[in-house]
């Protein structure tokens, strides 16, 4: 027992250490890459690097950035994956497989490799570059988050649509009124899902917006790099410090809803 305790020990200081290092060099004032600086003198310690960047790159602006394209991408799928979800499995249509099959396709293709034909249509067509808009479009519509939804739609009794529809409810409320309250854990299983995913996005932010004050975090601190770090007196200190603010939101995220999260993953594996 106490074998494996230790071994559980050991691999959570193998995975926890990164995390310490990072928020430990973010409060150097000097700059340590070896190993003794991952334990530095309390006098080594401040708050300067935030100030540093944040005066670079505003990492207010660039979190509210961070934050309009995310909460746009989960509020896009939610809305569509729920409609296209309940869809395939509640609704009987032709080509229902089909649409289906191809969604469950549409996984396995790399984002990358429609990153171009997205530029044109997103840019020169709709004339949504340097926008919110533009950003949030090629995410709203996730194949993972409608699968999910799928799942848990066909999972409810058949008689509580029937019932519904012989009391005359349209499929829309239907949808509202009987589907979405019985499958609300589906909804937080799609929040948590969707976030990580549009909050550390970088190469079609970074391609859609020039300007700074548009731009979310992931690629101002990009921009950083490539730029002004040059001129910090603790470079490395201040990108740790970018790295933290970053990597802050999703942490606490997933502290709060840990056990939610969990479950929905057992679940995930469990049904079917």
């Amino acid at each position: 027992m106490w074998r494996r305790f230790v071994v559980l020990l050991l691999g959570a200081f193998v995975f926890l250490f990164p995390f310490y290092y990072m928020l430990i060099g973010s409060l150097q004032t000097e700059p340590d890459p070896s190993v003794r600086g991952a334990f530095p003198e309390p006098g080594n310690l401040t708050l300067h690097n935030y100030g540093e960047i944040n005066a670079a790159i505003s990492l207010g602006r660039s979190l509210v950035n961070s934050g309009i394209f995310t909460g746009g991408v989960i509020l896009g799928t939610l809305v569509f994956g729920v409609l296209a979800g309940y869809a395939l499995a509640r609704l009987q249509f032709r080509g229902r497989g089909a649409v289906f099959n191809l969604m469950l396709l549409v996984q396995v293709i790399p984002f990358q490799l429609l990153t171009i034909p997205l530029y044109v249509m997103i840019v020169r067509s709709y004339g949504l570059a340097d926008s919110y808009l533009g950003m949030i479009l090629p995410f709203a519509i996730n194949s993972t988050a409608v699968f999910v939804f799928r799942q848990y739609f066909l999972q409810l009794p058949q008689e509580l649509f029937d019932a519904a529809r012989i009391d005359g409810a349209s499929e829309l409320s239907i949808l509202w009124r009987v589907a979405v309250p019985l499958v609300r854990p589906a909804l937080l299983t799609g929040v948590l899902l969707t976030f990580i995913g549009p909050w550390n996005e970088f190469l079609w932010p970074f391609l859609i917006t020039k300007q700074q004050d548009l731009q979310p975090l992931a690629v101002s601190l990009s921009n950083y790099l490539t730029t002004v770090s040059a001129r910090a007196a603790n470079p490395f200190g201040a990108v740790l410090a970018g790295a933290c603010v970053l990597a802050a939101p999703a942490v606490t995220l997933f502290l709060i809803f840990q056990r939610r999260f969990i479950a929905s993953n057992l679940e995930s594996g469990v049904k079917g």
